[in-house]
């Protein structure tokens, strides 16, 4: 028996000699470099992601994964219907409608990632705020202001004034700005919320949104110029103040990635400016479209822990992962929402198509 037991010992040291002498390391050694090549990735992104793109932070961690990053800037709509995407490893716009387009203009989209979510919220100086509150529009519940959708649009349509109807020192006839629905994911945002608001509060289908597009068309005609760009639009609003620029739609983000990247104006931001959750509101939920193989290492880097923490905590994007939690108190923030619960689904991709042919008109 101990003969028997020391054969089979010698033949598995024989057996393991051999397939260590034939192997060839040095090939196992190049796939393993191979795979930690440096790869190029191309991309179309949106406007609201410009700082988290241009963080040190982040650039460092795209190193991590090999990653060489050429990003440019563009609408959300624009990026998957009308620019070239030939040399575009990756399309980020804002919002799932966005794939739907992208599809439908005939790009060969290979993947779909959802990254990060963010809720779409209006933006207005105190003075706007305080009269709405007292018009029994929207509310204030410890530091979180809320405001009634529907009655907001209402004063809109209804061609209420900022002076006559809420005693506010500001020319003209009520308008909630937003960017052009036609280039930007913001304003194509509003744009379906506001289809949702005048359908009663029901989603609009192809069925019903021939009786609304009039409506429609003549809410942003009346609008003037409108940014291209979600950052465009909060940075206007910032520097031109109430008198030019009210109440803004944008994204919760925005504000939370102003404050933590510029202390020194914390005091006078939450002094004259709030951020307002429209009841309901919509999600902007940033999928990344890929377009090329590459696309799927800028995949990863994105889906990596530490990124997704740095992406809440510096530039307030809630995390699209499952199981991951995004707290407001990390953020030094506070009138943040815990959580956005109040929330309707967008048009489909089929009407939104049908909203935007009928603003060119």
């Amino acid at each position: 028996m101990k003969k028997f037991l020391g054969i089979i010992i010698l033949l598995s040291i024989a057996v393991g000699v051999a397939i260590f002498t034939n192997t060839d390391w040095g090939s196992l050694q190049r796939d393993t470099s191979k795979a930690q090549d440096w790869v190029d990735v191309n991309i179309f992104y949106g406007g609201e992601k410009t700082q988290f793109l241009a963080n040190p932070n982040t650039k460092k961690l795209l190193e991590k994964y090999k990653i060489r990053l050429h990003a440019s800037k563009a609408g959300s709509i624009e990026m998957v219907s009308r620019l070239d995407t030939k040399d575009k490893t990756c399309l980020w716009p804002s919002n799932q409608i966005g794939v739907e387009l992208a599809k439908q203009s005939g790009k060969s989209v290979l993947a779909v990632n959802n990254i990060f979510n963010s809720a779409m919220v209006f933006y207005a100086w105190k003075p706007v705020t305080d009269a709405l509150i007292k018009k029994g529009i929207a509310s204030r519940k410890g530091q979180v202001v809320s405001l009634d959708t529907q009655k907001m649009i209402a004063l809109a349509q209804t061609q209420k004034r900022w002076k006559e109807d809420l005693n506010l020192d500001i020319y003209g006839a009520i308008k909630i700005f937003s960017t052009d629905p036609q280039k930007s994911n913001s304003g194509n945002m509003w744009a379906g919320l506001l289809a949702n608001m005048i359908n009663n509060g029901n989603v609009v289908t192809p069925q019903t949104l021939p009786t609304l597009l009039p409506e429609i068309q003549a809410y942003f005609q009346a609008m003037g110029y409108m940014e291209s760009s979600s950052g465009d639009i909060f940075e206007n609003f910032l520097k031109q103040g109430m008198g030019a620029r009210p109440i803004v739609v944008g994204y919760e983000n925005q504000l939370i990635e102003f404050l933590i990247e510029h202390e020194e104006y914390q005091d006078i931001i939450h002094k004259k400016i709030d951020i307002i959750y429209p009841i309901p509101t919509v999600f902007a939920s940033h999928p990344l479209i890929s377009l090329q193989p590459n696309c799927q290492r800028f995949v990863e880097a994105l889906n990596d822990p530490k990124l997704q923490q740095l992406a809440w905590k510096q530039h307030g994007f809630r995390s699209g992962l499952i199981g991951v939690e995004n707290n407001p108190n990390d953020l030094g923030v506070n009138n943040i929402a815990e959580t956005v619960t109040q929330v309707i689904p967008m048009p489909s991709a089929e009407v939104m198509q049908q909203i935007i042919q009928g603003l060119k008109k």
